[in-house]
């Protein structure tokens, strides 16, 4: 069971950063996807960025160029650094962690959730 602590959530302008973090209870080496996804009211949950364990990333087409997803494996901590925010990326975010065990069978964690709200 890998335990899931987000942070860094608030309230910021348009045009502002944040930056979320992702502490894991587990070395994060031993994790085969890391995530952040985002869920605003009335919609469903949506991946906004992924980090898989050999490091390779992948973004949501609203966040690109926009967001980062970044890891620190001694602290075991994933991030989201946010730059340029935009009202729409309103929402709760939460960190995911995903295992594959050797049948291909995956599981998931979730974090609480934490609430990035911009104003315009």
């Amino acid at each position: 069971q890998v335990q899931l602590v987000e942070s860094g959530g608030g309230l910021v302008q348009a045009g502002g950063s944040l930056r979320l973090s992702c502490a894991a209870s587990e070395s994060i080496s031993s994790i085969n996807n890391m995530g952040w996804y985002r869920q605003s009211s009335g919609k469903q949950r949506n991946l906004v960025a992924g980090l898989s364990r050999a490091g390779v990333t992948r973004y949501a087409d609203s966040v690109k160029g926009r967001f980062t997803i970044s890891r620190d494996i001694v602290k075991n901590t994933v991030y989201l650094q946010m730059n340029s925010l935009k009202p729409e990326d309103t929402a709760v975010y939460y960190c995911n962690a995903q295992r594959i065990n050797t049948f291909e069978i995956k599981t998931d964690y979730w974090g609480q959730g934490t609430q990035v709200t911009v104003s315009s």
